[in-house]
């Protein structure tokens, strides 16, 4: 192909992403536009409640199969409306991202106002290749999912200050780290907190068609080691050569300065890490024994137990005691005073975020409640299930169907426990095992979650955005993220094919076929 073909192809690809971009951000503010959407979801709730939609299926509870029948929720009803005042307080405070986002802001407050974040920065840029940056943080991103959804609220703003640092523009940083953080959420080398809620939920269904059937958190490890590198070089890709030429030059305000590490700064980076082994040395002996006080009674680590519950407040801690450690050693921090105030000014600086937090939890309660993000997943099922495709195009439509209903519906696990019960003994029938159509299901799962706005971190994602770019909105995040979606979804398929093809183990013990 010559390069002229190519030159206008790009042409095209990017005048289609300018055009998202400029839809999206000829939309109202992101807090009006969700008022608005809210708005119509009551009264589409309520057209669908009269007509009468509803569905019937079985779906995994507490790991039972259980038939269900769920009928459209009208909102315009006595009990809807009361539900809609009464509910507001609790849809904000019980909005999973909010607690997530301010108790770990105020330890990265502290490690950002003593200079803790600024000097570390300032030496990874001293020590680090300038071409190998882009891969850093896409890496960093995907690894950070193992903390769960902390990465969002600490990867993400972090990807945009070390691009800042190295003179490129801090979006391009944001989106990188946001790509590895939310696209790559079910690639990671290490067994993370999706793998054993996923299993679980998996050997429910497998159960239906082969009772005492086993699913392993392992199940996919091996595939999500090698999808690792697939994200990590595609999201390097992305923003190279696709992203970051988009965004031209940065012109705004922020900025951090290069320059050498002063003493008093490289003793406080000691002092920092010192306290930081100390803590991780402490959290260890709470958790490494078989009978740590961060296991659960059974002796679990994963799963619902005290660790992975307290993993944000960990979190918190280990960028608060660090920071604390930089700021007496390199003296920005003289009294418990300092420390206070550098909490307070983190928490000024999330006024708009909690104002869209508070009218983006009430939409997703609202459509949580009118039952018309499952039946629209129930319905995208019987679709592909009627469409007759089988083998590996069955298994790529299973994909691109998970990827769409992750548009509507945020929570990996709830899909999973409606789809699950349908595809898993199917597929089994099919002689594909329950694992194999576990990983299909998270590859769609994860390829979409940058481009949805109904992804509870959205709200934070286009926040941190705005510290760069006031004008940014919806569509500006969207347009960023529309070719790191695409291209993570064919990188994926295809090594999800070649996988298929070849017939290697995806996990331990565990492979494509019975």
């Amino acid at each position: 192909m010559s390069t002229k073909a190519i030159t206008k192809k790009r042409g095209i690809f990017n005048r289609f992403l300018d055009a998202v971009e400029f839809v999206g951000n000829k939309l109202p503010h992101p807090v009006t536009l969700f008022v608005m959407l809210a708005l119509i979801v009551v009264i589409i709730s309520d057209i669908a409640a009269r007509a009468g939609v509803a569905e019937e299926f079985e779906r995994i509870t507490n790991g039972v199969p259980e038939n269900v029948r769920i009928e459209a929720v009208s909102l315009l009803t006595v009990a809807g409306i009361r539900r809609i005042f009464s509910e507001a307080v609790s849809n904000f405070t019980g909005f999973p991202p909010l607690g997530t986002v301010l108790v770990a802001m105020l330890g990265v407050g502290v490690a950002e106002g003593t200079g803790l974040i600024q000097a570390s920065l300032r030496k990874l840029v001293l020590v680090t290749p300038k071409r190998f940056i882009t891969l850093v943080v896409v890496f960093a991103g995907i690894m950070s999912n193992v903390a769960s959804d902390a990465g969002y609220v600490v990867l993400v703003p972090l990807g945009a200050l070390v691009f800042l640092s190295f003179k490129r523009h801090p979006l391009a940083g944001l989106a990188a780290a946001f790509a590895g953080v939310s696209g790559g959420f079910s690639a990671n080398l290490i067994i993370g907190t999706l793998d054993p809620l996923l299993g679980g939920i998996t050997m429910s269904a497998a159960n239906m068609y082969s009772p005492g059937y086993i699913v392993d958190p392992t199940a996919n490890w091996y595939f999500m080691i090698a999808s690792t590198f697939v994200i990590m070089i595609i999201g390097t890709f992305v923003t190279e050569k696709i992203v970051e030429p988009r965004l031209g030059a940065y012109n705004g305000d922020e900025t951090v300065e290069i320059e050498r590490i002063s003493n008093k700064e490289s003793k406080g980076l000691i002092w920092a890490l010192i306290s930081l082994v100390a803590f991780v040395a402490v959290i260890a002996f709470l958790v490494v024994p078989a009978n740590g006080i961060l296991r659960d009674d059974a002796g679990k680590i994963l799963g619902t137990t005290p660790f992975m519950s307290g993993l944000v407040p960990i979190i918190a801690l280990s960028f608060l005691i660090p920071g604390i450690a930089f700021g007496i050693a390199a003296g920005t921090v003289k009294s418990d005073k300092d420390v206070a105030n550098h909490m307070g000014k983190a928490m000024s600086t999330m006024g708009g975020y909690l104002v869209l937090a508070f009218v983006m939890a009430q939409f997703v309660s609202y459509f949580s409640w009118t039952n018309l993000g499952t039946i629209l997943a129930v319905r995208g099922a019987d679709v592909l299930r009627a469409s007759g495709l089988t083998g590996i195009g069955m298994l790529i439509g299973f994909i691109l169907v998970s990827g769409f209903i992750n548009l509507f519906i945020g929570s990996a696990s709830a899909k999973w426990a409606i789809m699950a019960p349908i595809f898993v003994p199917m597929l089994m029938d099919l002689g594909y095992t329950p694992e194999f159509t576990q990983l299909a299901y998270r590859i769609g799962d994860s390829t979409t979650n940058i481009i949805t706005p109904l992804m509870a971190y959205f709200a934070v994602i286009v926040a941190f955005a705005q510290k760069y770019d006031k004008k940014t909105g919806i569509g500006t995040l969207i347009s960023m993220m529309v070719p790191y979606s695409l291209l993570f979804m064919i990188g994926w398929v295809l090594l999800f094919v070649l996988w298929f093809m070849v017939g290697l183990p995806i996990g331990p013990g565990v492979f494509v076929r019975f």
